[in-house]
C-alpha cells in the first residue's frame, strides 16, 4: 500500500507553544492543525521538574497535522533547524483513511 497522506504528531514544552504555532501556519502543503494539552510519561526522569518526577508526567502541547508525502521531510527538516535541542518530540504515521462525516 502506497501512503500519500502522514499524521506529524508533535509534543512539545508549552513554553514553546506559541513558536511552534507560528512554525505550523507556514506549512503551505498541510491541511490544517489541532493542538491540545497532554501528560507525557517516561520512566526516565531526565529534564523533569522534582514535583514532575513526583507525579511522574510533565505537561506538554501536542500538535497534530495531516500532511502529503511531499511535506514530511521539509517539515521535520524546519522543525530540526528551527528547534534543535528544545526536547521536542515526534512520530509520523500513514494515514489509512480520512474524511469528513
Amino acid at each position: 500500500m502506497s501512503h500519500e497522506d502522514y499524521l506529524v504528531t508533535i509534543n512539545v514544552p508549552p513554553s514553546l507553544e506559541e513558536a511552534v504555532v507560528d512554525c505550523l501556519l507556514t506549512v503551505e502543503n498541510a491541511q490544517g492543525f489541532s493542538s491540545f494539552p497532554v501528560n507525557a510519561h517516561d520512566h526516565r526522569n531526565q529534564g523533569l521538574s522534582l514535583a514532575e518526577q513526583v507525579s511522574g508526567r510533565q505537561r506538554k502541547i501536542r500538535f497534530q497535522m495531516y500532511v502529503d508525502k511531499r511535506t514530511v521531510a521539509g517539515l521535520l527538516n524546519r522543525l530540526k533547524d528551527d528547534f534543535a535541542g528544545s526536547g521536542l518530540h515526534y512520530w509520523v504515521v500513514p494515514i489509512l483513511e480520512h474524511g469528513k462525516i
